[in-house]
């Protein structure tokens, strides 16, 4: 496995076919930071993302995993669970992303970097 990349702006497809390969051959586990609008992707597990990006400045109520199936229809290319999304105290009691809202948020922030420059 490699380790897990952060990102400041988009990137081409040919880095998210290689974080895939680095890892899930068809997903990318990925951490975004909906206020800081950036992301973390590659690894193996979403928790060390979510520490890369905690050690950057991210605040944890900010922070969301998902993964990110490369070559799904787009209806189904999103997968709002990890357990790092567990937060009773923000009314998120399991490992899927329960609001619409944030699922929203998470998946144009992960649109934007890993499909702008498709």
């Amino acid at each position: 496995m490699s380790s897990p990349e952060l990102f400041r702006a988009p990137f081409p497809f040919s880095t998210t076919r290689r974080l895939a390969a680095e890892s899930f051959e068809d997903m990318v586990k990925f951490v975004v930071d909906i206020e800081r609008r950036i992301l973390c992707a590659g690894g193996g597990l979403h928790s060390d993302e979510e520490q890369l990006l905690l050690e950057d400045g991210s605040l944890q109520d900010n922070l969301w995993g998902a993964n990110y199936y490369l070559d799904d229809p787009e209806e189904s290319r999103f997968e709002y669970t990890s357990m790092i999304n567990v937060r009773p105290a923000q009314n998120n009691r399991a490992q899927q992303i329960e609001s619409p809202e944030i699922r929203r948020h998470v998946r144009d922030l992960a649109a934007f970097f890993f499909e702008s420059l498709k």
